[in-house]
C-alpha cells in the first residue's frame, strides 16, 4: 500500500538518507501522512498557496512498526503517522505538485501509480 507525503522540494533535498520532517512534524511528534483519498483535502487545509512541493509515495509496509494509523478528530479518520524519520529507501516514487488551469493541486494519473 502506498501513503503519501507532501513535502517542500528545498527540504527534501537536504534530507538525505532520512527525512526528520517538517517543523509542524517535528513538533507534533511524527510524520504526517495521507492516503490516496485524504491528499486532495490535505493540500487544500494545509497548502493552499505554497509552490514548489514534491508528493511522496512511500510503501506503508517498508515503514515497519513505526508507522501507526491514529484518528484525526478534525477529519473524522484515520490518518497515517510516521514516529521515526522516513528513510529515502521506503520511497517508491516522487514527484512535483503541479497545479491545473483552475489553481488546484493536480492529483491525476495517482491511480495510474498503484496508489
Amino acid at each position: 500500500m502506498l501513503i503519501f507525503k507532501i513535502v517542500p522540494r528545498a527540504e527534501w533535498d537536504a534530507a538525505g538518507a532520512m527525512y526528520e520532517g517538517s517543523a509542524h512534524d517535528r513538533a507534533d511528534g511524527f510524520l504526517h501522512f495521507s492516503t490516496a483519498p485524504q491528499l486532495a483535502e490535505t493540500l487544500r487545509r494545509h497548502y493552499a498557496g505554497q509552490d514548489d512541493l514534491l508528493l511522496l509515495a512511500v510503501d506503508a509496509l517498508a515503514l515497519g512498526e513505526a508507522l501507526r494509523w491514529e484518528y484525526a478528530p478534525s477529519r473524522g479518520e484515520d490518518f497515517p503517522h510516521l514516529h521515526g524519520p522516513l528513510p529515502s529507501r521506503a520511497v517508491r516514487w516522487m514527484r512535483p505538485l503541479t497545479r491545473d488551469a483552475d489553481g488546484r493541486f493536480d492529483l491525476s494519473g495517482l491511480e495510474q501509480t498503484g496508489a
